[in-house]
Parts: structure tokens; sequence; C-alpha cells
């Protein structure tokens, strides 16, 4: 774990959350923020920040097979999903319809909550089976859900609670261009092949401090060809009447200075991709057939310990998968389960137990990376006989 800063004492499978950057890229990061340091006028002033940025987004819009002109940075999926919808609530009337799955991500739910009641609209929820045996489950379900007054479809590439991949392309195929389709992709980067363009959406945001491991607080945009005149950043400033020198069109120059702020997140994704590259001898690709393959395998070990069925097909799962527990009276946060505590505080275990859809119900969600290893979900697999009483 020497490349990571992780807790050596402490068993980290929640990668999924909040990421983790290797020791590399907080230095790196540490580099940038001392350089504006020694002249935060010079660097943002005098076309330092913006020549950086430009080669960041350079580096992520190969990585993510996205055009450079359609892609913006913010701090996070969620400041993302926000943008989209408060510059999509013009165009909302009363009576239209923002279309949500029932595992759709709770922030990003209630941004649209918000924007819908703005405009009068309002927001229907397509009720998505988990277990479920087929990706064409979620399709029928969200396809079912369609109306006449639907406007915007927003759905996870891949779900947070429930750690599936949602087969975001069949449904833009079949939507778009009548229904909008915004994607938040929080999970995606990094952790499946992801290509932007190809999914076929008019809007896709996503982390770079998940996956892809970059400082916290670096995320981007992107917006298709077509919708890109009407989109704004949730927070105006100098973009909005040309105050701010950017010459990558209207995008950038929204999105590219929203007021002073740390860049240096990410102004490191570029390291982070270099440095994580470095990691397994078949660069990018050997990464995530190897997360995979371990949350495949950690899963199975967890399946078997509970003796229940999968709850997904293989072919829903990346690095990320979650598994039903048994109901608990006890159960009754609105997000996490008593259990993720008493797995922390007694096992020295890091692993959500989320309450869903709603207690008494819950699942478990196991996260892989590089720096976990296969044993690592056997012991999680005993510390869950010993709470559960298995």
């Amino acid at each position: 774990m020497t490349a990571w800063l992780l807790d050596p004492g402490v068993l980290h499978l929640n990668h999924g959350s909040f990421g983790a950057t290797p020791a590399a890229v907080l230095e790196a990061q540490q580099r940038i923020q001392e350089r504006i340091e020694l002249n935060p006028t010079q660097f943002f002033l005098e076309g330092e920040y913006q020549e950086r940025l430009d080669q960041t987004r350079r580096a992520v819009a190969r990585f993510v097979g996205a055009d450079e002109a359609g892609l913006v940075f913010v701090t996070n999926a969620t400041a993302g999903v926000n943008g989209v919808l408060r510059s999509l609530e013009p165009s909302l009337k009363p009576g239209d319809e923002i279309l949500v799955t029932d595992h759709e991500y709770n922030a990003c739910a209630n941004a649209a909550v918000v924007s819908a009641s703005r405009a009068g609209a309002v927001v229907t929820t397509a009720q998505v089976p988990f277990p479920l045996e087929h990706r064409r489950d979620v399709v029928d379900a969200v396809l079912a859900a369609v109306t006449d007054r639907t406007r915007v479809l927003l759905i996870d590439a891949v779900t947070s609670a429930t750690g599936l991949v949602l087969p975001v392309a069949e449904l833009a195929a079949q939507l778009e261009p009548d229904v909008r389709v915004l994607v938040d992709a929080a999970h995606a980067p990094g952790m499946i092949d992801f290509d932007v363009a190809r999914l076929g959406a008019s809007y896709v945001t996503a982390n770079c401090h998940k996956w892809m491991c970059s400082a916290k607080g670096a995320a981007f945009l992107w917006v298709r060809p077509d919708r890109r005149d009407d989109v704004y950043p949730a927070v105006i400033s100098h973009g909005y009447n040309g105050g701010w020198p950017s010459a990558g069109g209207h995008l950038h120059a929204q999105f590219d200075w929203t007021g002073t702020h740390d860049p240096s997140a990410w102004l490191t994704i570029p390291d982070a991709l270099a440095a994580v590259e470095a990691m397994h001898p078949d660069g990018w690709p050997g990464v995530r057939s190897a997360i995979r393959e371990l949350c495949l395998r950690g899963r199975d070990v967890l399946i078997e310990a509970l003796s229940i069925e999968p709850s997904a097909p293989a072919d829903m799962i990346g690095a990320i998968a979650s598994v039903p527990l048994p109901s608990a009276a006890h159960s009754g946060s609105a997000i996490f389960d008593p259990l993720m505590g008493a797995l922390r505080d007694r096992h020295g275990i890091e692993v959500p137990v989320f309450t869903w859809p709603a207690p008494p119900d819950r699942v478990l969600r196991i996260s892989a990376h590089l720096y976990n290893q296969p044993g690592d979900y056997d012991r999680l697999a005993e510390a869950l006989a010993a709470e559960l009483g298995a």
C-alpha cells in the first residue's frame, strides 16, 4: 500500500464513495498549490492557469472519448447535474416530467426535485427491480415510465447504492432527441470502458476523484454539440458576458472561471492518470480488468457466505457490487445502517451498508481497487458472520 496513504490498520473496501488518491498525485497537487501561492496574480491572470487547464482538458478528453470543446470541469458530478438541470429550467413547462430511477443518487434526485418545482414540472420515478436478471429489465422499467410529458431522463451510468452498470446507451438510442438524457456517470471513468460520445446522451457528468484517482474535488461535464449553447454552470460568473478571456467557446467561457477557488485538484488529473496506469503492466485496460475481477470474486465470497443468489448478472458489475442483507428491525437510518459502524469499530473494516430502498431493507456494497487483495473479502465475510450470527 506504499503508493497510497490509506491507514494500513483499516481494511478499505469503500473506494466507491470518495476514491483514494495516490501519494504521488497528492505531491503533485502540493507543487501546484505552491506554484499558485508564489504569485497568484500571475498564475490566474497572465495565462498560466488557462494553459494548464486546457492541457488537463485535452488529457481528460482523450481518456473518456470526448471532444475538448464540449468538456468543462466542475468540482463533482452533483455540481454537473445541478448545472444542467438549472440550465433546462426555462425550457420546462408546467406538467412536464423529469424522469429518474429509484436507484438514483439522492443528491442528484434532490436537484431534479428542486428544478422541477421551480418550473412547475414534476419528477417521476421508474421502479427498477433489484435483484434483477437481465439488463433488459432496466430498459423495460425506464421505458414503461416514459410519457408524452417526459422531457429529461436523469440516470446513473453506475448506480451508487446498488452498484449496477446501467444500459445507458440503449436507453439514449430510444429516447434521444425527444427526451434529453442526462447521465450521472460519477463512478464510470476509470472503472469501466467508458466513451462519452458513444453513449448518445445530451449530457454526461462524472467524477475524476473516484476511479481515476485524482485529488478530491475534480469532475467534468460534457455536453453534446447540439446542446451546448444553452448550458451554464450553477454559479454564474464573468464568462456570462464575455468577461473571462477563454478562447474555447461558450462552454469554456462559462465554466473555466466561476470565481476564485483552488484548481489544483483539476490540474492533478493528468498525474493521476499516469500514476494509476503505471500500477499495472497492461496500463488502464489492465487496471479495469483487474479491479473488476477482484470485485466479482469478492461478490462471490459474499454470495456464498450469505447463501443468496447473485443480485445482477456479471455483465452489469464493474468494480463495485452490492448484496442484499437480512432485514433488521433496528435499521432506522435514512442512509446508513448501524452494521456499518459495527464492521468499522469491531472489525476494522470500512464498507458501506445502506438502508435501501428503505428501512428495514439494506444492502452492503463492496468496492475494489489495486490496493485491495482477494483475502480482504474473506475477512469481510468472516466479520459479517460474526455480526449476523451466521
